[in-house]
């Protein structure tokens, strides 16, 4: 990827978080003022250093785990191994563990705190629908993902989202109780609705940012666009037709994978952690000069 780019990138990631840890610790100054304790910015503070202390070491045990993946061996997915270990090879990095996921649904994702640490997995529906040119592109992008340290991004964003909601349901509940005026208790209110909202849509631009980064620089690791064009194609297609249940442990790492794997539609798409695929598969075509 382009240095001046990947500078770039770095300074807005840089930035996202730190509004959310300005969102963090306002809701935590407001309970304070509401219990008349100033220790809940402190006790917030540590609670969202802990959290993403958790979320960066142990971010594909809880993806591999709510997945149900395996590890395969090279006898029983020799393409997927093939794949990941040239492009590996091209890009200079250490090769990744690799799983497969039990789920009809075809998908694909990678996890882990860096390249040494890192995993691949994808599901069997994503190996049935895809031939190898396809699959190639999927996993140049999930490889894209490891390398540009977007697991640890998406995992610790995810972290502290979690913890301004569940900060922000203390304030409902508690945060009113001491000696505010009305005004003050209606802005506590509004907080408490808002700051919620504000971190779901700052975790978004993060999760869009990385999915369009990964498909450009997977197509440049791959130099086939157009492989990938046509897997984001099927995979919008399989997607549809077979959506995962959105249970708790699935939603936590829906925005690792590379398609949506929910049921989209309505306001749902207003908090969509991935871009439309039409948009994706756009600027794919531009890549390739179409």
């Amino acid at each position: 990827m382009d240095a001046g780019r990947r500078h770039l990138n770095g300074v807005k990631t840089a930035a996202l978080f730190g509004v959310m840890w300005a969102v963090l610790l306002g809701v935590g100054a407001l309970v304070a003022s509401g219990t008349g304790s100033g220790a809940f910015i402190w006790i917030f503070a540590l609670i969202g250093l802990a959290t993403t202390a958790y979320g960066y070491w142990n971010s594909d045990k809880i993806a591999l785990r709510a997945m149900k993946a395996r590890p395969v061996s090279e006898a029983e997915a020799p393409a997927m191994y093939r794949i990941v270990r040239e492009l590996s090879t091209r890009a200079r990095q250490p090769m990744p563990r690799l799983y497969i996921s039990p789920a009809a649904q075809p998908n694909a994702f990678a996890t882990g705190r860096n390249p040494r640490n890192a995993a691949v997995c994808c599901t069997t529906g994503i190996l049935q629908i895809l031939d190898e040119r396809e699959l190639r592109g999927v996993l140049g992008h999930e490889l894209m993902h490891v390398y540009n340290r977007d697991i640890l991004t998406s995992s610790v964003a995810a972290a502290i989202a979690g913890l301004i909601t569940s900060a922000a349901q203390f304030l409902l509940f508690f945060g009113g109780r001491g000696r505010q005026g009305g005004g003050n208790i209606l802005a506590v209110l509004a907080t408490a609705l808002l700051a919620p909202i504000a971190a779901s849509l700052i975790q978004l631009a993060i999760s869009r940012t990385r999915e369009f980064d990964a498909d450009e620089d997977g197509a440049q690791l791959t130099g086939d666009p157009m492989a990938l064009a046509s897997a984001l194609a099927k995979l919008e297609r399989g997607t549809a037709a077979a959506p995962l249940r959105p249970e708790p442990r699935l939603e936590d790492v829906s925005h690792m994978m590379i398609a949506n794997p929910f049921r989209g539609g309505g306001m749902s798409k207003l908090f969509a952690t991935h871009p439309p695929m039409s948009e994706r598969i756009a600027r794919l075509e531009r890549m390739a000069g179409y």
